[in-house]
């Protein structure tokens, strides 16, 4: 308004000028003559009339202009994101028809929605009924159940499988939920490596179009359990071009079927299956502990019954007295032996006979695999020259292919030896797995050193020896040197397994839509996220809605978080089962002000984690997601502070729903969380904790996404650089 009045006094001044100028001598004399003893009064008057005049137009302007976009914004909210608003302008009678006959047509388009919704939900209620049984049924399943797409990213996953791979269990707070979730990355929990040995087989075995395409392996979680994990995959038509399609269907042109397109399926990804064995194996440890002391402490009985037999054999004319000591010997010792037996039976009558997981697979396989893994990883050449195909081997594949590996590697690295020669062979129940190259003489001592030696080669670790590798699969390992041939051989000697077989009819593909409780089969579509955060559309990013609360608004001054709380979005979904919620001991007395508002009293956080206890899970839970918050700036303050006290940044980006709220409504008179929510149709619960706001922050995000695309505002960066124009993003705290 006062740019407005300054305005028009400088166009009345210029066009009292312009008359005045046009004025002959006399005349401009005259005009003098007449205003100077009025000059004040005709100021004033003119003053006046543009106070008057600016009154009017902004009067005007918040009647037709300013109401007219507020009705605008409002129908724009009922079309996108909340048909159940209406709109009340008070204005104009002209403002208020338009209004009532929009709420009218509002009205009659809901109507026409709810009985559409109601046809649609009597069409899906049989299927929603199926869904709900299989979802029942995974949920108490007590198996785990986990499935992910070709990148790891995890689309299924049961309550097993998360309590199965999920934190120690000495970690505070909701540290568990951090592990497992719909399109966090599997590797988080189980080694890539292994994963990527696993798909192999499966890869290989879908290209010999095996009946069992299935591959077993065995891990430990965080917390140290032992689980034996099953992969299957998830098969697909696999997608080819035109030509390569028709040429797959019909052959070429000389008539002949291509050879040269692959197989028409593709995986998509694996489920996998989970059984924590730790017990089972840790029962039997116990037992070959006991089995050994047993063994152990039954020598000295069996030496005294032996010798006392032998001294009665030996001098069968002893007298009485000797006779009756050494037959006393004898009880006592068969004693003791029973008794130790019957307690050792007794331990073990529960016991299974389960040793180290180990899976049957073709000994050919095994071959290729170790011939794959030393050509890639350390650039040798190798061969096979005499394998039978048909021979069956018990073994953990990814260990024994380790042991080739690091033997082939140390082979390299100290005697220069760049070519390898595989042998496999069945003699009596073992197998024989030949591992053989042209070479130097090698010392006992320095294949003994080798054994007992961590195992290192082709860029990877692992704790394991090569002893401890022949001992998991009882076989035994034998150096022999053929010196005529000039030739050297590393035998392995491997028990003989029977091949399993699938029975008839069994599928080789994964259909269906059995969904259980945490699922997210869209995401098959899905493939990791770019880098290039910003120029992904926000429909097809992960985030954190995250809020806290804290002892005052002054993060600066000292007030600490007293409260942390976040819910994740996934594929447009707000995940309401994988949140984050911890109370925190600030170390400080909450504000008597902030205390009547989030209701945490100083006492309620006694015995609670400290920032530094809670702030790493609380990390964990937020990686690889965009953070989002509700005048996010004061939390983020927040979390800054902490950097150099816990050493954790969040490096993520960040958007604020206020910020976005103001780019997309600028005239609404209000940007606070309730008052959107109710512009959106969000229902508030639990205002005030922290993890109650976060999912009513969550739910407006959702509701904002089509309306910021409607105003072309659809990747991450757009929604950035469209928030940092705002109003509100110069605050700071």
């Amino acid at each position: 308004m006062l740019g407005f009045l300054v305005l028009f006094l400088g166009l009345s001044a210029a066009a009292v000028w312009t008359f005045y100028y046009d004025l002959d001598p006399e005349s401009k004399r005259r005009v003098a003559e007449m205003v100077a003893p009025r000059g004040q009064l005709v100021i004033g008057l003119a003053v006046l009339a543009a106070g008057v005049l600016a009154a009017a137009f902004r009067v005007a302007y918040n009647s037709y202009v300013r109401g007219a976009l507020e009705v605008a914004e409002a129908l724009h909210i009922m079309v996108e994101a909340n048909p159940a608003h209406r709109i009340d302008v008070a204005g104009p009678a002209e403002l208020r028809l338009i209004a009532q006959s929009a709420n009218a047509l509002a009205e009659h388009s809901q109507a026409l929605a709810r009985d559409l919704e109601t046809k649609v939900q009597q069409a899906k209620s049989s299927v929603e009924e199926e869904k709900h049984r299989l979802a029942a049924l995974m949920s108490e399943l007590l198996q785990g159940v986990l499935v992910c797409n070709r990148d790891g990213r995890i689309l299924l996953y049961n309550e097993s499988a998360r309590q199965a791979l999920g934190a120690p269990a000495n970690a505070q707070g909701p540290a568990s939920a951090s592990l497992i979730g719909l399109g966090r990355s599997i590797f988080n929990v189980i080694d890539r490596s292994l994963l990527a040995h696993a798909l192999e087989t499966v890869q290989l075995r879908l290209e010999k179009s095996e009946a069992d395409l299935n591959a077993q392996f065995v891990t430990t979680t965080r917390s140290g359990q032992l689980i034996r994990l099953q992969m299957a995959p998830v098969l697909a038509p696999r997608e080819l071009p035109k030509a390569t399609a028709g040429a797959a269907a019909y052959g070429d042109e000389a008539g002949e079927p291509n050879s040269r397109v692959p197989d028409k399926v593709t995986i998509t990804g694996f489920v996998m299956t989970m059984e924590n064995i730790t017990r089972s194996f840790e029962r039997d440890s116990t037992r070959d502990m006991l089995l050994q002391s047993f063994t152990e402490g039954s020598r000295a009985s069996l030496a005294n019954i032996r010798a006392a037999v032998e001294t009665l054999t030996d001098y069968p004319d002893c007298e009485p007295k000797q006779r009756d000591r050494f037959i006393r010997v004898i009880s006592e010792e068969v004693s003791n032996l029973s008794a130790k037996l019957e307690k050792t039976t007794a331990d073990y009558a529960d016991s299974l006979k389960t040793r180290w997981p180990l899976e049957e697979m073709l000994g050919t396989d095994v071959i290729e695999a170790a011939r794959r893994r030393i050509e890639s990883r350390l650039g040798l050449a190798t061969s096979s020259e005499h394998v039978d195909t048909s021979l069956w081997i018990k073994a953990d594949s990814y260990t024994l292919i380790q042991a080739l590996t690091y033997l082939a590697g140390r082979l390299q690295e100290e005697f220069h030896i760049r070519e390898f020669r595989f042998n496999l062979c069945q003699t009596g129940r073992l197998a024989e797995l030949d591992m053989m190259w042209s070479g130097p003489t090698i010392s006992q001592q320095t294949i003994y050193d080798w054994e007992m030696d961590p195992m290192r080669a082709g860029g990877e670790d692992s704790p394991l020896t090569l002893r401890d590798v022949t001992e998991r699969h009882d076989a035994e390992m034998v150096f022999i040197m053929e010196k005529l041939q000039q030739k050297a051989i590393f035998r392995l000697l491997l028990p003989i397994a029977k091949p399993g077989h699938a029975p008839p009819g069994a599928p080789r593909f994964f259909y269906g839509d059995s969904r259980p409780e945490f699922y997210d089969f869209d995401l098959f579509q899905q493939g990791d996220q770019s880098s290039e955060l910003d120029n992904v559309p926000l429909t097809k990013l992960s985030y954190t809605v995250i809020d806290t609360e804290t002892t005052g608004l002054d993060p600066s001054g000292g007030d600490e978080i007293v409260a942390l709380g976040a819910v994740r979005i996934v594929n447009n979904r707000l995940l309401r089962y994988e949140t984050y919620e911890q109370l925190v001991d600030p170390r400080r007395p909450v504000g008597f002000m902030s205390e009547t508002i989030h209701g945490i009293s100083h006492e309620m956080l006694r015995g609670q984690p400290t920032i530094g206890e809670a702030l790493p899970q609380f990390h964990e839970f937020c990686e690889d997601t965009v953070l989002v918050g509700h005048n996010a700036a004061f939390d983020m303050r927040f979390l800054q502070l902490k950097e150099a006290q816990t050493g954790i940044r969040f490096t993520q980006p960040v958007l604020d729903t206020l910020l976005l709220s103001e780019v997309l409504h600028p005239n609404q008179p209000s940007h606070a969380l309730e008052a959107i929510a109710e512009r959106l149709g969000v229902t508030v619960v639990a205002r005030h904790t922290a993890l109650g706001d976060a999912l009513v922050t969550g739910e407006v995000l959702l509701r904002m996404i089509p309306l910021l695309a409607a105003q072309g505002i659809r990747t991450l960066g757009q929604a950035r650089e469209a928030s940092q124009r705002t109003f509100h993003a110069r605050a700071e705290y």
